[in-house]
């Protein structure tokens, strides 16, 4: 999986180009938060945003899923999806220490995907941010 991003400024914003895949894999992250969080305030606590704003940011990440799309997504969206991405995989741990299998099943992604992702969406900002 292409998880490299590349973002450039647009005013306060990042705009970039993503994949059918990498938005698939930010929906997979909420949905699976948002469908686990007990309260708004647990997902508050892990996301930084409460329910509501958890579903507009995966609404507007959804789509036709066949082809990348030009997204611009503020600051605090991106803060959002990065937390998603790097608080799903302590879902999965279990007695037996942390369960790949359970977790690929669950988000049909591997959990390399999600924090190379993370890692990258970092990046991109860092980069678009750059003097």
């Amino acid at each position: 999986m292409r998880t490299l991003i590349k973002l450039t400024r647009a005013g306060e914003a990042f705009r970039g180009r993503l994949t059918a895949t990498q938005t698939d894999l930010m929906c997979e992250a909420l949905s699976t938060l948002d469908g686990w969080a007990s309260t708004d305030g647990a997902l508050v606590v892990q996301l930084g945003a409460d329910r509501e704003e958890v579903r507009r940011l995966y609404d507007r990440l959804q789509g036709d899923h066949k082809t990348p799309r030009e997204f611009t997504l503020t600051s605090r969206e991106l803060h959002v999806i990065h937390a998603a991405l790097t608080a799903i995989a302590p879902m999965f741990l279990t007695s037996g220490g942390f369960s790949e299998e359970g977790f690929y099943t669950r988000t049909g992604f591997f959990r390399e995907n999600f924090d190379a992702m993370a890692s990258n969406i970092v990046s991109a900002v860092s980069k678009a941010t750059a003097s």
